[in-house]
């Protein structure tokens, strides 16, 4: 059972060993990534995934349940 085991995993990881690996680029040729833009709602600085969102419940439309859900997430 232990053979079988190690078989599979040896057939799984075998693949990943043969990829090539990319060449390292000099550092001068290094760019900086682009710098994402502020997004179109400002939101707050902290996620609130830990607080509880069922106020949220309570609006007349899914559309406005679905907004105010949105930012517990």
């Amino acid at each position: 059972m232990k053979h079988c085991i190690f078989l599979v995993l040896v057939a799984f990881a075998a693949p990943l060993w043969a990829q090539d690996k990319p060449a390292p680029k000099p550092e001068a040729a290094k760019e900086e990534p682009p710098k994402k833009q502020a997004a179109a709602t400002p939101r707050k600085a902290g996620k609130r995934w830990n607080e509880d969102a069922r106020h949220c419940l309570e609006r007349p439309t899914n559309t406005e349940i679905i907004k105010c859900a949105e930012e517990y997430l």
